[in-house]
């Protein structure tokens, strides 16, 4: 361990660049944790989301395209279009209590929007399914299909 540390100074100076990309490297893993840690929202796993269903009974939204969502969606899941995703609605506001789960295809773009938003709107137990429906799918577990 002695050695190490005495060429450690040698190794930082023959390779600079590599030890600057690994720096850069650390401090945005660190960011990301702590920017995770203050967050109010949680991305869930679908095996997470799997222990959710059974404990909680969250209510779950899908943003996924209505063709997407008729394809495949998550069991017991509502269909909600992005565009008409409103926190404020009367039926929705019920749920600030529960944990809700929003959801879409992949699990990429509106699913992170539509769950800050809710967080805006005081609910809070808010989380997201990490990689969407398709992750679910990739997951073996049961998909439903039509619109219910």
């Amino acid at each position: 361990m002695n050695d190490i540390l005495h060429k450690l100074p040698e190794f930082i100076g023959n390779h600079a660049a590599l030890v600057a990309l690994f720096a850069i490297l650390l401090l945005a893993l660190i960011a990301m944790q702590i920017a995770e840690l203050f967050s109010k929202t949680r991305e869930l796993t679908p095996a997470g989301l799997t222990l959710l269903i059974n404990r909680e009974n969250p209510l779950l939204i899908d943003l996924s395209s209505i063709t997407e969502f008729e394809k495949m969606h998550v069991p017991g899941a509502r269909h909600v279009a992005m565009s008409q995703f409103d926190p404020e609605n009367k039926d929705l506001a019920k749920a600030k209590e529960l944990p809700v789960v929003v959801m879409d295809k992949d699990g990429r773009g509106n699913s992170v929007k539509a769950a800050q938003r809710l967080v805006k709107a005081g609910f809070v137990k808010v989380h997201t399914l990490g990689g969407g429906v398709l992750a679910w799918q990739a997951a073996q577990l049961p998909v439903a299909k039509g619109n219910k």
